[in-house]
């Protein structure tokens, strides 16, 4: 929503402006200097990257445009259950884990817990190290090391798409000159008719330089920056994951095991202390 009303805002204030200073719509009406524009954007951008980056970019950018999955809700039903596997665990052995590691999808402990089972990653990377852990992996500098291994692959993954769609947005200002001297090719065929024939044709040419610096800096490349942002802020959901199994690792108490993961959080997500407590205290005990 937000990439919608700023770019709405950006539009208004460059055509508004341009209409302000006695500018005519009708002059930027060129759809074949689109045509070239975009249409030379889409093949480079097929030529030059594979298809695992096409699909993650055109994926990134329904992603830039719903923004953040998780909300403080979502974190704090996270929160809570690793509270409950913690507990369990301290309770009754990391063993009393297995039955709900190795079919999750069947877990009464993981089935409390909705927006967290619907998130594969989160789940596989949740059990895979309780798996670890229950097969005697106790070392937490080891278990951190392999964790941030597999978090630097999630943050490679999504910088393919940031970098797609980076990649995409500024291929327009220089395409927006090929079209521009097209344009001028085509106006110096016709170089014997009337100044004023002569000045729309150059007109003409001109916008798919215009086209091309605002789809650029206006439309693309502020999009790549918001999915940035976005992947940013939902990286933070494994994070929670990691500081609270190795808080647990190394021998805290459950509810202290939470309160690192908790710590992890950005402020803006971060439920307080007492919320967790309260949320905590509400979950059943498998």
């Amino acid at each position: 929503m937000l990439i919608v009303i700023g770019t709405v805002v950006g539009l208004a204030c460059v055509l508004g402006g341009y209409m302000a200073m006695g500018g005519k719509l009708a002059v930027l009406y060129q759809p074949f200097e689109l045509v070239i524009i975009g249409g030379a954007a889409v093949g480079a951008f097929i030529v030059g990257n594979p298809k695992p980056v096409l699909k993650s970019a055109l994926g990134g950018f329904k992603q830039a445009f719903k923004g953040p999955r998780f909300t403080k809700d979502d974190y704090l039903e996270l929160l809570s259950l690793l509270y409950s596997v913690f507990k369990l665990a301290k309770s009754k052995g990391m063993l009393a884990l297995e039955a709900h590691i190795e079919k999750p999808e069947e877990s009464k402990l993981f089935n409390q817990f909705p927006k967290f089972t619907a998130d594969h990653h989160a789940m596989d990377f949740l059990c895979d190290y309780l798996r670890l852990m229950t097969l005697g992996s106790e070392n937490p500098h080891e278990m951190e090391a392999l964790m941030d291994m597999e978090l630097e692959i999630h943050h490679q993954e999504d910088h393919l798409a940031q970098g797609g769609v980076s990649a995409f947005g500024e291929s327009f200002p220089a395409l927006g000159i090929v079209a521009a001297v097209l344009g001028v090719i085509k106006t110096m065929g016709s170089i014997s008719e009337p100044p004023e024939v002569l000045g729309k044709l150059i007109g003409g040419a001109l916008v798919g330089t215009f086209l091309g610096i605002l789809l650029s800096y206006g439309i693309v490349s502020p999009i790549a920056a918001a999915l940035k942002a976005t992947q940013e802020h939902d990286s933070k959901y494994l994070l929670c994951l990691k500081a609270g199994l190795l808080a647990h690792l190394q021998g805290y108490a459950p509810a202290v095991s939470v309160e690192f993961a908790r710590k992890s959080l950005m402020s803006n997500v971060r439920p307080s202390f007492y919320e967790v407590e309260e949320a905590t205290s509400k979950v059943q005990a498998v």
